[in-house]
């Protein structure tokens, strides 16, 4: 079985998750830029029953997200969405092999910002881009 890992960067949080992810995509809302403090999030999403937390995020909420975060060094850890029960978001800059992780399709497109240019051929979406 894979273990996937993650860790903040002073490494006073981390996760292993025992099962593959359930979702990987890159979000260009506003919400993920102010919280990331960049032009674009990545994330990879799991279950809760799979993870093992080593530490524990603090929190806060805001429009029915909780976003996590290390009150030590500061590293953003991930977000939850209460219409998504039982599942978490992680930022891929938390994950410690993010390589591993390339998203699948892009959310909220028509809030990318003009000058930033990600060239694939992913699926790309006006909104979310997992049902809620």
């Amino acid at each position: 079985m894979t273990i996937h890992t993650g860790s903040c960067r002073c490494g006073l949080i981390a996760l292993d998750a025992s099962a593959e992810p359930t979702f990987r995509s890159y979000c260009h809302c506003r919400d993920c830029r102010k919280q990331t403090g960049a032009p674009v999030m990545a994330f990879v999403g799991f279950r809760d029953e799979h993870l093992t937390w080593h530490g524990e995020p603090k929190t806060w909420r805001a429009g029915g997200v909780t976003r996590s975060f290390c009150e030590h060094c500061g590293s953003q850890i991930g977000y939850r969405d209460e219409r998504l029960p039982g599942e978490i978001y992680l930022s891929l800059g938390f994950m410690d092999d993010p390589e591993n992780y390339p998203p699948t399709r892009h959310a909220f497109v028509e809030r990318q910002l003009p000058f930033l240019h990600i060239d694939d051929d992913l699926p790309r979406f006006n909104g979310f881009s997992v049902e809620r």
